[in-house]
């Protein structure tokens, strides 16, 4: 990988760490679920230009504005309001084993004893951080992890629906949750209006920075990476986001760094390593090169197959 490269996934990965304080910070002048509705109203309009889909594809865009607007991103603003930043960003972080078993027990993928090993990994890690202060009270835990599971469910939704551009899906994501989450937020909030009126530098960069810098531009970046690189190379990288989110929230915010959050860190972060890393891949770029092409071909076949399907329903 180009120097180049891997500062930009540096950068990206930073941006994602960053996020999580600068929510943190938000969420203290503008209540979380509101926040959420302001980011995603946002996000929309940026990305109205980018939002051409059919009728089959709405549908399941209606799904997941549930699962990852609702869920995953509003649970995931009220759970950071509750909690260190650090701890929640190691806790969502639990949503790739959600997706392992999901997909093992909807798509049938195969649970191998790696996998297992796993997700016995990163679960002994939350296990870990409940011995320590740092871990959130039963409420602000419940709804991070219920926001790692709608991570989880999008994920499966995303394998299993027609193919939708990126942008597109932020957008119609972003559009569509905005009434679900905004009814959450007039029943559970108050003083919605008053926020807006009095919040400062902190909220509004809150939730500029969640729309702009973490969902648009970070992800754009990330994909033009995956464009030109092998997964395996980079999906590792990823793992030093909660470490970043950590230590951001030990110098800017103060947070405790005790033996049990780092023990329990480690722990989640290994067995998602374990779970996503493909040591051959890495070991033997040439193979995996070839092997990424294969997949790549096999990819676009199903892509095109389910077009073809989803033309076909919507002239029925």
């Amino acid at each position: 990988m180009p120097l180049s490269d891997f500062l930009i996934a540096v950068g990206v990965i930073f941006i994602w760490a960053l996020n999580t304080i600068v929510i943190k910070v938000g969420v203290t002048e503008i209540p979380p679920l509101e926040m959420t509705v302001l980011r995603f109203i946002l996000v929309g309009v940026l990305l109205l230009p980018f939002m051409r889909v059919n009728r089959r594809q709405l549908k399941w865009l209606l799904l997941l504005s549930f699962t990852f607007g609702l869920m995953h991103f509003s649970l995931m603003f009220l759970g950071l309001s509750m909690s260190e930043a650090g701890t929640a960003a190691l806790l969502v972080q639990l949503g790739t084993p959600f997706a392992t078993i999901l997909a093992a027990i909807f798509l049938k993928e195969r649970l191998n004893a790696k996998r297992i090993f796993g997700l016995a990994v990163s679960f002994s890690g939350v296990i870990v951080l409940a011995g320590g202060p740092s871990l959130p009270s039963a409420l602000p835990l419940s709804l991070l992890l219920l926001s790692a599971m709608g991570w989880a469910v999008s994920n499966l939704l995303i394998k299993i629906g027609p193919p939708i551009p990126s942008l597109a899906m932020a957008g119609w994501v972003s559009l569509l949750a905005i009434p679900q989450v905004a009814l959450a937020s007039l029943i559970f909030e108050s003083g919605q209006w008053e926020a807006i009126l009095n919040a400062g530098w902190r909220g509004w960069t809150g939730v500029i920075y969640s729309a702009v810098l973490s969902s648009i531009l970070a992800y754009g970046l990330w994909y033009s990476l995956l464009r030109r690189h092998v997964m395996a190379k980079l999906v590792p990288m990823t793992l030093l986001t909660p470490v970043f989110a950590v230590i951001l929230g030990v110098l800017l915010l103060g947070d405790d760094l005790g033996i049990f959050k780092l023990a329990g860190g480690a722990l989640v972060i290994s067995g998602i390593g374990i779970i996503n890393i493909r040591w051959r891949d890495l070991l033997r770029p040439k193979r995996a090169r070839e092997r990424r092409r294969l997949a790549a071909q096999q990819a676009a076949l199903e892509l095109e197959r389910r077009r073809l399907e989803g033309s076909e329903k919507d002239d029925a």
